[in-house]
């Protein structure tokens, strides 16, 4: 079974508003295009929101052990006594996903409800008995196809509990999340949560090595029709095309958002009683923004919620990064969070003026997804516009980028030499830095502290460069700090840029 089990993905499931009425589950053959999706979606915002009804009770009220006492059979997997090239699991309603979706197939430009079946699940003893009437249906749907072993369908992506979906490359462990949209990310009033309510798979052919899912999108401030084609491989890449319909005034919108979780590493160990070095799906978030400046912020964990807001015109990618891909960086042989997938996005087309945002929210267990990334465009989205989205997703491996790249920061108090805190930078191996180190100019700037100079040298550890300096903050909770290698007066590392918190 694949299930999220973290804070804000509960969040959303349980407290997210229901969506208008959900379609019978009879199977019927209507003629289906993208452009009858964002009918749909056009349709649905013209009417005032509708919430939808939940499964029935004794299905919401299970524990999370009852719930994994029933399975999917995959030998009766979607296209499994067929030669497809995809197989596709279902996942049951209830518990954390107390509302049912729609799922359809797409054949010769006709599709076909998939009609809702327990009886394609097996159980144990522990299964209690549920109800078979009422707002029944799937919560969710997982795709396989052929990867490292041409023997058999290994899964790869899941899609399940409001607009949250998540993939993987070969090698990877599942690990960050991404969303269709975020709404309202940390104000005040509480975060919105639109929800794919029906998805439309097109059915594969032999040898196909794409897999293209088509989902409708309702919300009480907007909906939105959703196309992704899938290639999995060595890293997995969807071509996302999204059009959205304003119900209200959208004024904090999250585009391409992506849901990770840090706990902790090097920069606040102390704060954790665990065997582990390190325990997070993801250590930093990469930007390579309008300028084409390629700039580094690793993840924190704060003691209260953190919004950071890298301003920007036209981002050329962004994403969550897991750099530590040694086992020894966490000494976990359960989670294996040094193969967790790293998580990229392209825009396809012009974003504008806006803002990468990043939000850190404090955590005390590795269960809760903490850390929020996404695009807030500058400018709100009036209510009855409809826009246009067109993106990449990469998940697996981290975008080759031309800079040397920051791989491990630590700090700590000063011992030596006065009060203050020292910073540690490791920048990895590479061509721009086999000079000798006083050939290149440190760069370390902060707008609310002096800084030393700092110090420069090779580390024998990993053939890269480390720059080390010191600060006193004295009586400030934070420090914003920033700093960069250069060469002959041009880029010769990421900008690492670091808030410290007291």
């Amino acid at each position: 079974m694949s299930s999220f089990t973290r804070r804000s993905f509960l969040a959303a499931v349980l407290g997210s508003t229901a969506l208008s009425a959900l379609p019978g589950l009879a199977s019927e053959a209507v003629p289906f295009s993208r452009s009858m999706v964002i009918a749909k979606a056009r349709a649905l915002a013209a009417d005032d929101y509708a919430e939808r009804p939940t499964v029935p009770q004794d299905w919401l009220k299970q524990s999370y052990d009852d719930y994994k006492a029933r399975w999917f059979r995959t030998k009766d997997a979607l296209w499994s006594k067929t030669d497809r090239s995809y197989n596709v699991d279902f996942f049951l309603p209830g518990l954390y996903f107390p509302r049912a979706i729609q799922i359809n197939t797409v054949a010769n430009g006709v599709t076909e409800r998939v009609p809702f079946d327990i009886n394609l699940f097996d159980k144990n003893e522990k299964a209690p008995d549920l109800s078979t009437e009422g707002e029944l249906g799937y919560s969710g749907l997982r795709l396989r196809t052929d990867l490292d072993d041409p023997t058999k369908k290994t899964e790869f992506c899941v899609f399940q509990g409001a607009s949250y979906f998540r993939a993987i490359g070969i090698g990877n462990a599942y690990g960050q999340s991404a969303r269709g949209l975020a709404l309202k990310t940390a104000d005040p009033e509480g975060e919105e949560f639109p929800e794919f309510i029906e998805f439309w798979l097109e059915a594969p052919a032999p040898g196909q090595r794409h897999m293209v899912v088509h989902a409708l999108m309702d919300s009480p401030s907007v909906t939105g029709a959703y196309s992704f084609l899938i290639t999995p491989g060595s890293s997995t890449v969807m071509e996302v095309e999204a059009t959205l319909f304003a119900r209200e005034e959208l004024t904090h919108a999250g585009l391409a958002p992506l849901t990770s979780m840090f706990l902790f590493d090097a920069t606040n160990r102390h704060r954790f009683d665990d065997f582990r070095p390190a325990v997070h799906d993801t250590d930093g978030l990469l930007v390579l923004n309008g300028n084409g400046e390629t700039l580094w912020r690793p993840l924190a964990n704060p003691k209260r919620l953190q919004v950071s807001s890298f301003v920007d015109d036209n981002p050329r990618g962004f994403g969550l990064m897991q750099r530590s891909r040694k086992l020894s960086d966490f000494n976990d042989l359960e989670a294996f969070y040094h193969n967790r997938p790293c998580l990229w996005v392209e825009p396809k087309e012009d974003w504008g003026k806006g803002a990468v945002t990043l939000v850190e929210i404090p955590a005390d267990k590795e269960i809760y997804d903490n850390i929020v990334a996404y695009w807030r465009p500058r400018e709100p989205y009036a209510a009855g516009s409809e826009i246009s989205l067109n993106y990449r997703l990469t998940w697996g491996d981290e975008p080759a980028l031309p800079m040397p790249r920051v791989i491990d920061t630590a700090e700590g108090a000063r011992i030596f030499g006065g009060p203050g805190r020292i910073m540690t930078i490791d920048f990895d191996k590479h061509a721009l830095l086999e000079a000798a180190p006083e050939t290149l100019d440190v760069h370390i700037h902060s707008p609310h502290v002096a800084t030393s100079e700092g110090v420069l040298q090779r580390n024998p550890e990993t053939g890269g460069l480390r720059l080390a300096f010191y600060f006193d903050p004295g009586d400030r909770d934070h420090v914003e700090l920033r700093a960069q290698l250069r060469k002959d007066g041009n880029p010769a590392s990421e900008v690492w840029l670091y808030r410290w918190t007291a």
